[in-house]
């Protein structure tokens, strides 16, 4: 399997085996799992905040995302409740036809 972002992905499953531990990551990376769930196990492995956005915002492009998006989508990040706060805490996805919310969208590696 060729990656579009391979340290992105290597991040992506360090984050996921510390988090849940080797076999439980194996099966989200193949069965699939929410943005929401990948979200929370990257902001909850010992990595810094925003290395842990950059991994997800570069790694979306060696995953298979359903629904399907069609060729025209946005990630749209949602940041912390300070005014001018720049802390993600959550991330959508915007399209033509409606926004999903990441606990809507599932990501599983290509293979």
């Amino acid at each position: 399997m060729s990656l579009k972002n391979p340290g992105a992905v290597a991040a992506i499953v360090a984050a996921l085996r510390h988090v849940h531990g080797d076999e439980v990551a194996r099966i989200m990376l193949v069965e699939g799992m929410s943005l929401a769930d990948l979200i929370d196990a990257m902001f909850s492995a010992p990595l810094p905040h925003r290395e842990a956005v950059r991994a997800i915002t570069d790694g979306l492009d060696d995953f298979v995302i359903s629904p399907d998006l069609g060729l025209m989508w946005h990630l749209k990040y949602i940041y912390g409740d300070q005014p001018g706060s720049f802390h993600v805490t959550d991330m959508e996805i915007a399209t033509p036809n409606g926004t999903l919310a990441s606990k809507d969208i599932w990501l599983r590696l290509s293979a």
